[in-house]
């Protein structure tokens, strides 16, 4: 599935949206990508993750398990689990940083697969694999359905992406005069009382 086809499914879904966003890594965007929105079709998550799946399994990638931070990567790592029939979890926020709750464990040395849904500077998943390593797990790679980092987002480990775009992105200080003229909305989770 290439790219294009991969944003299509985007924007059928109204995923794909345009203004002014406050990214979860404090930085601004005028392009957001709304995978929660993609991801409540069934269908087309089953489609989306069986494509990245595959990209997986083409390049011989052997997991044990699977592992998302909440909030955005729980479905998208749900699925991936069902797609390479392994168990999936997921690290959740507690006083700022990701641990497993909910009687989660990664058995000691198992090969885990860190999934998300979209990687921006890759900070979510860094501290998702850190999680990981912490808890005795081995991370293999990263996945994700899009890099808006177009390749950058360095992480430590192989970003499998079943789509990578270059999305512009801004510090606070350095927003575009047009783009600051426009009312900065935060549409992800990170960060919510």
């Amino acid at each position: 599935m290439d790219t294009e086809t991969v944003l299509d499914h985007f924007r059928r879904h109204d995923a794909l949206l345009e203004g002014h966003f406050l990214l979860s890594s404090g930085k601004h965007s005028p392009v957001y990508l709304q995978c929660a929105r993609v991801m409540a079709e069934p269908e087309t998550a089953a489609l989306l993750c069986h494509a990245l799946a595959k990209k997986l399994r083409d390049k011989d990638m052997v997991v044990d398990m699977v592992v998302s931070p909440a909030m955005g990567g729980v479905v998208v790592g749900y699925e991936m689990g069902r797609q390479l029939g392994v168990p999936a979890i997921f690290a959740e926020r507690v006083e700022g940083r990701l641990v497993l709750r909910r009687g989660f464990t990664i058995p000691k040395g198992a090969r885990v697969l860190m999934v998300e849904d979209v990687v921006t500077t890759g900070l979510s998943s860094r501290e998702c694999l850190d999680c990981i390593a912490a808890m005795g797990g081995q991370p293999v790679a990263a996945a994700c359905l899009i890099d808006r980092s177009g390749g950058r987002a360095a992480l430590g480990v192989d970003l499998v992406a079943l789509a990578t775009i270059d999305a512009p992105v801004y510090d606070a200080d350095a927003v575009p005069e047009a783009l600051a003229a426009i009312p900065a909305v935060k549409p992800g989770s990170r960060g919510l009382a």
